[in-house]
């Protein structure tokens, strides 16, 4: 009889000390997302479903939490470098234009995260009983912001900080060889998008990544993301160097020998590259930045073995060197 009140005493003991761990454990994440609702999620997530934002799976190690991915990511290079059957452990629930609703729901995720490119899928979402989150940089300190906020929801903040650092050990090392350029001798650096006439404005990661490399933005007399011009625009501002969206389903050498972009300097002197099918809003935005400020300012960067530097970034950030990805296209 003794023995067995001891062993309800024992049990009882142990679910108090796990009521215990848990309530200390949990916390509860507030944060204003990118459509300005207020979103409060109890962490850690366990269950979560990315839209966007999934290059982070990998730099904060939590696979484990992940029960869905939208469908870009499995031809994403650098989520199938480090997760190689990622389409037949991870399920998809099409993206965040192309909702599967009914797949969705049953992954039963704590947490969804999105984009704002169709705010009537979110709504939807919502209206399912499900908790999402909206993001959509428009700078570079926004990205830092969003990218913590995942840090606190896995409680994985640490590392998140850690990954910024390294980011900015890269941005730092640009940021000093580009910073006594005088103005006069800044270059122009334009950045098109889907569209060879599409051009990033003075809204945006990319116009951040254009100053911080020491380049004037043309299009940043656009108060907006970006916009549509025109041909005769384009040769008024006269680009010394443009970079293509790595998305963009056109090519330097299609610009270059398209006469119509003859007038144009960038054209002219061959400073016309396509950047890699690499995400903005992601850790892998350093080292795109490290090999813009290279094309635009080469004689700068001579030293700098961009791979080299390329490679252990990534074995930093990601765990995978950077031959297992695609490579710097132009």
């Amino acid at each position: 009889m003794k023995e067995r009140i001891i062993g309800r005493f024992l049990v009882v003991v142990v679910i108090l000390i796990l009521g215990l761990t848990v309530s200390v454990c949990a916390e509860t994440v507030t944060a204003r997302d990118k459509m300005g609702r207020q979103i409060s999620v109890q962490t850690p997530v366990t269950r979560a479903v990315f839209f966007q934002t999934y290059e982070l799976i990998p730099a904060l190690g939590i696979w484990d939490r992940v029960v869905g991915i939208g469908r870009f990511a499995y031809q994403n290079d650098l989520m199938k470098a480090t997760k190689p059957d990622i389409e037949r452990i991870i399920a998809s629930a099409g993206s965040g234009t192309d909702i599967n609703i009914e797949a969705l729901k049953k992954l039963k995720p704590d947490l969804v995260i999105t984009w704002t490119s169709r705010p009537e899928n979110v709504r939807y979402m919502e209206e399912k009983g499900l908790k999402v989150f909206t993001i959509y940089p428009e700078s570079l300190q926004e990205l830092y912001d969003d990218m913590l906020f995942h840090g606190k929801v896995f409680g994985r903040e640490k590392k998140m900080r850690s990954v910024i650092a390294e980011m900015d050990r890269v941005f730092e090392t640009v940021k000093k060889r580009v910073k006594d350029i005088p103005d006069a001798q800044r270059r122009k650096v334009l950045w098109v998008g889907s569209r060879p006439t599409s051009v990033a404005c003075a809204i945006g990661v990319n116009n951040d990544v254009i100053t911080m490399i020491g380049g004037i933005n043309p299009a940043s007399e656009f108060q907006q993301r970006n916009i549509d011009v025109s041909m005769e625009q384009i040769i008024a501002w006269n680009p010394d160097i443009i970079f293509i969206w790595g998305h963009a389903k056109y090519t330097a050498q299609e610009i270059m020998n398209n006469p119509q972009w003859r007038f144009v300097k960038a054209v002219r002197d061959k400073h016309v590259f396509k950047a890699p099918e690499w995400s903005t809003w992601s850790p892998r935005l350093a080292p795109v930045v490290l090999w813009m400020a290279a094309r635009t300012y080469p004689e700068r960067f001579r030293d700098v073995n961009i791979e080299k530097e390329a490679d252990v970034f990534y074995r930093k950030v990601f765990g995978v060197p950077f031959s297992k990805v695609k490579g710097f296209a132009g």
